[in-house]
């Protein structure tokens, strides 16, 4: 009986015989370097959402922050794209690039919902805050947007919005 045929291919795909043949070559060095910008960018996003301090100018932050997202997750899937064409390893970094990007634009995209919704309520807290001098007068700013949040979600629930 002779021995079996074995294929001579040269890439680090699959055999037919569905035995590997090595680890997959490296990303080439662009492809790397798209994967760490990606991971920095969603980094950037999840910072923008994480140093939201002023309401009067969130929906501008929560903005950059949403697009800092969706361009991370832009350049993370096409460096994994091409790195699988390529028949290459994936990039280091690109897959926690997608989960924080992931994150970054969910995070940004319910704040714009809250912002559409609230907005007038933000606005208003926003300026109670800043003119606050004290402890006190700052609890009576958030006693009075909790109030005004509580009005606006009870309004949504019996459709009679304002």
């Amino acid at each position: 009986m002779p021995p079996p045929v074995r294929s001579q291919t040269n890439g680090p795909g699959p055999t037919p015989d569905g035995s590997r043949r090595g680890p997959a070559a490296p990303a080439e060095p662009a492809l790397q370097q798209r994967a760490v910008a990606a991971l920095f960018v969603a980094l950037l996003s999840l910072a923008g959402l994480v140093g939201l301090n002023n309401w009067n100018r969130g929906v501008y932050i929560v903005l950059f922050a949403l697009l800092a997202g969706v361009v991370s997750l832009w350049l993370a899937g096409t460096s994994l794209s091409r790195a699988g064409k390529a028949r290459a390893a994936r990039p280091r970094g690109a897959i926690t690039a997608i989960a924080i990007g992931s994150v970054g634009v969910l995070m940004s995209a319910l704040l714009l919902a809250a912002f559409a919704l609230l907005g007038n309520q933000l606005a208003q807290y926003g300026r109670c805050m800043n003119a606050a001098n004290t402890i006190s007068t700052q609890q009576s700013c958030t006693t009075q947007f909790n109030n005004m949040v509580v009005r606006e979600i009870s309004a949504l629930r019996t459709g009679t919005r304002r």
